[in-house]
């Protein structure tokens, strides 16, 4: 492993950690609007509309702190893939960069998959 694929694993691993901490707070405030609000946790909310994220959340709606959260707890484990993918093609380690393509190819999928369910 060089060095600059060493520097790469560093950055991702706090990367991670960033994430996770964002993930969690963000969680952690939904719950609390929703305690708040008197919201219990299992009578079920919205759906994710990206369109309305950003004004849901100006205007303290739980449910798009929870999604928020739930998207970078998502966004956390492809970003460190690319980011490794990234360090890989810089080494020339034409392998592992076929790897984590490979990798994010099936998370693709698994998306595209979920998105036509639901459409």
């Amino acid at each position: 492993m060089s060095s600059r694929t060493f520097a790469a694993e560093r950055l991702s691993g706090r990367l991670l950690i960033g994430f996770t901490y964002v993930s969690v707070g963000l969680l952690v405030i939904g719950v609390g609007l929703m305690v708040a609000d008197g919201i219990s946790p299992l009578a079920g909310g919205s759906g994710l509309d990206l369109a309305t994220l950003a004004p849901s959340l100006v205007a303290l709606d739980p449910a798009a702190f929870l999604w928020l959260g739930l998207l970078a707890v998502i966004a956390a484990p492809i970003g460190r893939v690319i980011v490794a993918g990234i360090a890989y093609s810089r080494d020339a380690d034409w392998m592992m960069v076929g790897i984590s393509v490979a990798i994010l190819l099936v998370i693709v999928i698994g998306i595209g998959g979920a998105l036509a369910v639901s459409a």
